[in-house]
């Protein structure tokens, strides 16, 4: 009887581990969309959001198994827009946030399904504005500077192309919840 129980579990064993596959692996594309909680930028009293933090990231798996077989590196690039205004005073300004960078990720599937890491991103933010008050245009200007952020995040594959995500860092938002397409 015990002669035949070890082959048994040996085979359920390989079977489960055969199909436990890493979320994300070399060669992989991902596409995630993210509307943002919290914007970096411009946030208080007389100030409301004209356009919530938006973010599109692209990523591409670029090595597996970088520890372990639990772990890939991944790289890509990341567009974020965000617009605010402010209204007190009599006077009223707009201001428009965009930032546009390169990101790396660390993944590590601690689950199956989830897909879990921590990056960072090397970008460059452009930001105007343009104030008015009635019928005056008083003026508009630019500013743009170079930007990083760190960042840490999950994808919860519902099947094997389409995702939720959720990231928490500093980037166009605090908080960038959204879907991930697997392409």
């Amino acid at each position: 009887m015990k002669k035949r129980i070890l082959p048994v579990l040996f085979a359920l064993f390989l079977t489960a581990s055969l199909s436990a596959q890493n979320t994300f692996n070399e060669g992989d594309n991902v596409l995630n969309l993210g509307l943002g909680i919290g914007n970096t930028l411009y946030t208080g009293s007389y100030y409301s959001s004209s356009v919530p933090p938006l973010s599109a990231s692209y990523e591409v798996g670029v090595k597996d198994e970088l520890f372990d077989e639990n772990s890939s590196l991944g790289v890509g690039g990341y567009l974020g827009y965000s617009g605010s205004k402010y209204t007190g005073w009599g006077s009223s300004y707009s201001f428009n946030n965009i930032i546009i960078g390169a990101r790396g990720a660390l993944h590590y599937q601690f689950i199956d399904q989830l897909d879990t890491y921590a990056g960072l991103m090397l970008g460059y933010r452009i930001v105007s504005w343009k104030s008015s008050s009635g019928d005056f245009n008083y003026g508009s200007a630019a500013s743009s500077g170079f930007t990083s952020a760190f960042y840490v995040g999950g994808r919860y594959y519902f099947n094997e192309t389409f995702a939720g995500m959720m990231e928490l860092g500093y980037g166009i938002a605090y908080l960038n919840i959204g879907v991930a397409i697997k392409l």
